[in-house]
């Protein structure tokens, strides 16, 4: 059997008060990575890998163990509740249907829709979806190779959500007037929605149809369709940053930080840096992958912030502007994405695990292993 530790030093779990030693239950010690299948392992990442074939509820529990896949769980999960506890926040504060109702009547009896709060909701929904998923697959996908592919495949639907909510957000809050009007402003949202569903599709199909170690072009299949979408996406933010003053839209230098920690981020997600030259000394804290989830957080805490300042400049002449039934076309869309973005998932996932069921059966079918045998002798 397996020895087992507790939640005591000198353990590999975070220092816990004494009722949590009372209520988690021993966890098993983290392994080396030639001690864990290839699927879960990390270029220049030596340690800190879970063993796999574990019940749910260790994978759920090792939230509080130090593994390599700790920050990068806690870094979405924390940046997840700041992101609703600040919207929660704006809400009270600032009031007036913030969240996507109003009252209405002379005594306040009954709800009317605020259509030009939807977006923002929406927006938050996205990015508190994206964040939980990628913190869901970070945390549970050592459990099995099956679990692995499928937690991978939901992350990539979070990330496509929240490239449509963004797009959706940034598209009627963060434009002027001069891009709304042009030719990119006409067919944004559209591009955009096409964007996000062939790069939630690349990825899923890289994950399924590569294996390590992985070849370079499975990280462009990656990369450069949501490359497209991130330059799409942040076009009407780059276009009020070329051409507006700064000094009077307190929103643009929080845009201009939004997008400095997206490059950064995008540079430590590419690049397996500083692990590449420090094999084994990053495996817990600080290798690439986990610098990029901590700058991706920080980045959409500050496209939120900016997104709020914009959302009050824009609401009083959003519905005018843009026409209310267009903005409840442009919020369906939102589920509309979500819905191919899953269901594209799905299919794909389950297409791959009807082939290698498939496969097995061939290998194990006695025919085969006949026709084999006559082939040899």
């Amino acid at each position: 059997m397996m020895p087992r530790v507790s939640f005591t030093p000198p353990s590999p779990c975070l220092p816990s008060l004494p009722v949590l030693e009372r209520l988690l239950p021993a966890l098993p010690p983290t392994l080396r990575d030639v001690d864990v299948p290839r699927l879960f392992r990390e270029p220049f990442i030596l340690s800190g890998y879970r063993p796999v074939g574990l019940s749910w509820r260790c994978y759920v529990l090792s939230l509080f163990q130090m593994h390599n896949e700790t920050v990068n769980a806690w870094s979405h999960l924390l940046a997840a509740a700041c992101l609703v506890v600040r919207f929660t926040a704006f809400a009270v504060l600032r009031g007036g249907g913030i969240l996507g109702f109003r009252l209405q009547g002379p005594e306040g009896q009954g709800f009317s829709v605020d259509v030009s709060s939807l977006p923002l909701v929406l927006y938050v929904f996205s990015a508190v979806t994206y964040l939980s998923c990628s913190a869901a697959a970070h945390l549970l996908q050592s459990r099995s190779e099956q679990a692995h592919h499928s937690l991978c495949l939901l992350d990539y639907v979070g990330v496509a959500v929240y490239q449509y909510g963004s797009a959706l957000a940034l598209c009627l809050y963060s434009s002027d007037s001069a891009w709304t009007q042009s030719m990119l402003g006409k067919v944004f949202l559209p591009a955009a929605a096409l964007l996000a569903w062939l790069s939630c599709i690349t990825c899923c199909y890289a994950k399924i149809n590569f294996r390590r170690p992985y070849p370079t072009h499975r990280k462009l299949c990656q990369l450069v369709p949501m490359g497209v979408a991130y330059l799409l996406v942040i076009n009407p933010v780059a276009h009020r940053l070329a051409t507006c003053s700064w000094t009077n839209r307190s929103a643009l230098p929080l845009h201009f930080l939004q997008v400095v920690l997206f490059l950064l981020s995008a540079v430590f997600f590419s690049c397996p840096v500083p692990e590449r030259f420090a094999p084994g000394r990053c495996d817990i804290v600080g290798h690439g992958h986990q610098l990029s989830h901590i700058l991706l957080s920080l980045c959409t805490l500050a496209q939120q912030e900016a997104l709020l300042e914009d959302f009050l400049w824009r609401r009083p002449a959003l519905v005018r502007e843009f026409g209310e039934e267009r903005l409840l076309l442009a919020c369906a869309s939102f589920f509309g994405l979500a819905l191919c973005c899953a269901a594209t998932a799905l299919a794909m996932r389950v297409g791959a695990c009807d082939l290698m069921d498939a496969w097995d059966y061939l290998l194990k079918s006695p025919q085969l292993k006949k026709l084999l045998l006559l082939n040899v002798s």
